[in-house]
């Protein structure tokens, strides 16, 4: 019907071919002679988050048209392809592009874009829940906008699997055209098996990490009755850790066992798809780098190692196996610490009722919008009116107002009110009303830095012989000297030198050697997984639980009804005790990591406006812990609402230090506003440099550009991104309605045991912090049972 839209169906129900096949039939509904060869012009364009996605999708897709006699090539261009594959797409056009939101910009970037797009039919955005309220979407939003003004009838859909805001989501593709879409939801009722590894003893004092290691054998035994298996941890250190754990205990998995995370080399990745494909392989450790709608049907077990953190993940990782319509799905849940059963009990009632995450879209991402004028400024350039007029039909900005567009020209003619004089920011020129870079320099420099994923700047690991590994991040290599091993690709590696921001390393004879730690370690848990983790508390208080899970953590929930209590959803529990390390308080809103660092600091700023007092702070999932020296005067702060949603953003803001905290997102966004140069391929620039550099601009603009919209871009992203406001603000809320509940304990009670030794992890070696934590976790246990 010529309409636009999204399609929701649950993972493996075919969604892929239930769009595919629509864009085949309206293809030969119109050529009398599709079975013909025509003139070569792209007709569909597919986005996909994914390198992985966009190879298996290509293999799909092809076979389609092979099947049905029609005569399309299905091009794939990413990060991988060749520049010989990408000069041959470029001659002669594929019917049908498979490619990403970067490299999509990179062909804005190019000369002749209009007419290679001119007789595009369709674009189709896959995994559109994983872009939804990131960067590249806003990308995505932004290419739309122009591909919609060179073809004013094109169609756009997205593919999305589990969402909360389905209504959002398709409002953020359509943009101004929101009318003319439609969503297609499935009534498919996907079957999920979920089943936690309960261990055979629970810790009644628990703490992170360790116990998902000692439940090995279950592990084993799954993977073994498996045909196939992908293993997800939650982070690319622990997915080396457990290959290597996995190894040593069965080594007849040697062969048949691989590895998938975003830093290995492609070549490395590949061949474990390729293996995954053909049934080679019987376990797969990997990350989020599997997580999307990759179709590897010999996989029929998945098991995630430690809490998802949010439902949604969950879910998704779960339909990676029976990823076929009308086969089962089967994950199985491994607690990492006895608190963590809780989290698979709630994981399995969100389930059940259809609780899932939300992906709130991004507004106003001004440093996007300034990498994407320059895209087009480098190609044919733009005039400033009509491309002003696509903008604002984005959802992203369509609060744009004139005055903060001609901010942005401006910004990228002449450096705005404090980089006139500077010749590298008057990027694009303006000849006749046209907006147009004519520097072969800059031109080139710009198409390098595409893109809005950054991070710590990496360094490539090599083989002395030539062979590539993949990569590391430049903050773990810092501590390395020549002659130190690390375990890397399940490889033991011995560094040998450093050379062009390249690691050279050789086979260590040792088998000790540390895995390297990439950015961005924790995740912090949903709301919505927060509320599930609340509400399945409440059933353990009053006798209610009839989860496994539940039913098992009873000892450890005797123990904390015995000396403090477990809190209902009306209730804030604090407890207090005295150690020979000093005045401990811990604080137990179960709102997630994230918000209770902030909760953290504005308590610590607000006790201490009261007596001047120095804290040590901790926190998990569950609660936070302050730790002070000295008498900690907590009636005082409670007698005045501690919890007081009066002044409650201007304490946050001197409790955290929302300057620095700007200071450090800002890095961020002069990279991708095309400030902050990071260098060529093989000689980028370090990222003690850019640091320098970005932060250079942050104290220019704050002091001569107040008014500079990326410093605006800033905070307001410490905000709403690193702070997450909205949901601190319910959580404040929620919590300054509750009844406080003030324990003095003994010791620390089974909910405050995992806080102690979260802060204790942060000042020891691994070989201590597991010695010290158990001689602790015996003397309290002889405690609770009154030896």
């Amino acid at each position: 019907a010529g309409r636009s839209g999204l399609l929701n169906a649950p993972t493996g129900s075919g969604k892929t071919y239930a769009v595919w096949l629509p864009i085949l039939a309206g293809y030969i509904e119109n050529s009398p002679n599709y079975k013909l060869p025509q003139p070569a012009k792209l007709k569909a364009l597919w986005l996909t988050p994914l390198r992985a996605l966009a190879r298996d999708i290509q293999h799909a897709m092809q076979n389609a048209c092979n099947e049905m006699q029609i005569p399309w090539q299905i091009g794939c261009r990413t990060g991988d392809t060749t520049t010989a594959e990408r000069a041959k797409q470029k001659k002669a056009s594929p019917e049908c592009l498979i490619t990403t939101p970067e490299s999509l910009h990179i062909m804005l970037s190019q000369t002749g874009y209009p007419n290679y797009f001119k007789e595009l039919d369709v674009v189709v955005i896959d995994e559109w829940h994983e872009l939804l309220g990131t960067k590249r979407g806003v990308q995505i939003e932004l290419a739309l906008s122009r591909i919609r003004a060179i073809n004013p009838t094109i169609k756009v859909w997205a593919i999305s699997a589990t969402i909360g805001n389905l209504e959002e989501a398709i409002e953020v593709l359509a943009g101004s055209d929101v009318a003319n879409t439609t969503i297609v939801k499935s009534d498919i009722e996907k079957e999920i098996f979920v089943e936690t590894v309960i261990p055979e003893e629970i810790e009644k004092f628990p703490w992170a990490g360790h116990l998902g290691i000692k439940l090995l054998p279950r592990i084993l035994e799954i993977i073994h009755s498996s045909n196939t298996t992908l293993l997800f941890t939650n982070t690319r250190s622990q997915t080396e850790i457990w290959y290597q754990y996995l190894l040593l205990q069965s080594p007849d998995l040697a062969g048949v066992i691989g590895m998938h995370h975003g830093s290995l080399d492609n070549i490395v990745r590949s061949w474990v798809e390729e293996a995954l494909h053909s049934g080679k392989l019987k376990v797969v450790v990997c990350t989020s780098s599997l997580d999307l709608g990759v179709d590897f049907r010999p996989v029929d077990t998945v098991i995630q190692i430690g809490g998802p953190k949010g439902i949604a993940r969950f879910l998704q990782r779960a339909g990676r196996s029976g990823h076929q319509p009308g086969a089962k799905s089967k994950i199985y849940f491994v607690p990492t610490n006895s608190m963590e059963l809780i989290e698979g009990a709630a994981l399995k009632e969100a389930i059940a009722k259809k609780i899932f995450e939300s992906r709130r879209p991004l507004q106003m991402s001004m440093d996007v919008l300034l990498q994407y004028l320059v895209t087009l400024a480098v190609s044919e350039g733009f005039e400033g009116e009509k491309t002003y007029a696509e903008v604002k039909g984005t959802y992203a900005f369509r609060k744009i107002t004139e005055e903060q567009f001609g901010w942005a020209l401006d910004f990228i003619t002449t450096g705005g009110r404090s980089l006139t004089q500077y010749e590298d920011f008057s990027k694009v020129e303006i000849e006749d009303g046209i907006f147009k870079v004519k520097s072969r320099r800059i031109a080139m420099r710009h198409r390098l830095s595409i893109g809005t994923i950054v991070g710590d700047p990496v360094l490539r690991v090599q083989y002395l012989s030539g062979a590539n590994i993949g990569t590391v991040e430049e903050s773990f290599i810092t501590n390395l000297k020549p002659g130190n091993v690390f375990w890397f690709a399940g490889k033991n590696l011995e560094y040998v030198k450093i050379k062009e921001l390249t690691i050279f390393v050789k086979k260590a004879g040792t088998k000790k050697g540390i895995i390297p730690r990439w950015y961005g370690g924790r995740m912090p848990l949903s709301s919505k997984l927060s509320e599930m983790i609340r509400l399945k508390l409440d059933q353990a208080k009053k006798g209610k639980a009839t989860d496994e899970e539940l039913i098992k953590l009873e000892p450890l929930f005797d123990i904390q009804r015995r000396w403090s209590i477990i809190p209902d959803p009306h209730e804030l529990l604090i407890e207090r005790f005295t150690s020979r390390e000093g005045f401990h308080v811990f604080f137990f809103p179960f709102e997630g990591r994230y918000v209770h660092q902030v909760l953290a600091s504005v308590v610590a700023y607000r006790i201490g406006k009261i007596k001047p007092s120095t804290f040590s702070i901790a926190m998990n999932d569950y609660g936070f812990e302050l730790l002070c020296d000295e008498e900690i005067p907590l009636e005082d702060a409670l007698e005045v609402d501690l919890f007081s949603l009066n002044n409650f953003m201007e304490d946050m803001r001197e409790s955290i230090n929302d300057g620095e905290m700007a200071r450090r997102k800002f890095r961020d966004i002069a990279s991708i506003a095309g400030l902050v140069f990071q260098g060529y391929p093989g000689k980028g620039i370090s990222n003690k440099h850019l640091q320098a550099s970005s932060a250079l601009f942050f104290d220019v603009f704050t002091k001569y550009d107040p008014d500079n919209l990326l410093i605006k871009q800033s905070f307001e992203e410490v905000m709403t991104l690193q702070l997450e406001q909205s949901r601190l603000m319910e959580a404040m809320k929620r919590i300054s309605a509750q009844k406080i509940i003030l324990k003095d304990t003994v010791k620390s009670t089974p909910f405050a045991f995992p806080i102690m030794a979260d802060r204790f992890r942060e000042s020891m070696s691994n070989e201590k912090l597991e010695d010290r934590i158990n001689k602790m976790q015996v003397s309290l246990e002889k405690y609770a049972s009154g030896a």
